[in-house]
């Protein structure tokens, strides 16, 4: 699996990115595996009335420096910002043996894997997509995930809040999911938190055990 860090790029920008490294690998090349930081950006995945858990006016929103993007992949309403860890897996499922619901296990599994590198126990939730963590008596979300599967191989992927401004996630019900608080390593860890380059690399060796 090739691993390309894009460093921090805008939302569309790295849309395009993954549009080219999906068809090179529908051609037969590597899989790849696409690392990024986002500025911030709100996006919305396919799921119906999705722009209602929109809780930020349009003022606010440009006051901020938030874009609004309608996204292609599954799922629901989230952020994405700086410090957070977005990785974009593009592989061919079918050469995994993987169903939708099998590859979207193994990438939480990868992500749990990580957590666990850094003292952390990941949970799933039955109810919910994403990674979640014990915080102060609740769980919170950690990691939110979302996915497209066009042709047989996978696009967008999942996003972990590092060291995340999680007053970002005031803006908007995260993933739909009203009174569901939302958390980072950092908030977690305070200063034992881990650099997102520690993060990067822990999350890409769990990817590449997960799809190697």
């Amino acid at each position: 699996m090739r691993v390309i860090d894009l460093g921090i790029m805008r939302y569309r920008d790295a849309w395009a990115r993954q549009e080219e490294a999906h068809q090179a690998v529908l051609d037969g090349g590597d899989e790849q595996l696409l690392l990024v930081e986002h500025p911030p950006v709100i996006t919305f995945g396919r799921r119906p009335n999705v722009a209602r858990n929109l809780i930020a006016s349009d003022e606010q929103l440009a006051k901020l420096g938030v874009e609004v993007v309608q996204s292609d992949r599954g799922g629901d309403i989230t952020f994405h910002g700086p410090g957070q860890l977005v990785a974009y897996p593009i592989v061919r499922l079918l050469e995994h043996r993987l169903s939708v619901g099998a590859y979207v296990k193994r990438l939480e599994h990868a992500v749990i894997a990580t957590l666990a590198d850094f003292g952390l126990e990941g949970r799933l939730d039955p109810s919910a997509v994403g990674v979640w963590v014990g915080y102060q008596q609740r769980l919170a979300k950690i990691c939110a995930l979302g996915v497209r599967i066009r042709r047989g191989v996978s696009m967008h992927g999942i996003a972990l809040n590092v060291s995340t401004d999680l007053r970002y996630f005031n803006l908007i019900v995260p993933c739909g999911l009203a009174g569901r608080p939302v958390t980072s390593l950092h908030q977690l860890l305070g200063e034992a938190a881990p650099p997102m380059e520690r993060v990067k690399a822990a999350l890409t060796a769990q990817i590449r055990a997960a799809f190697g």
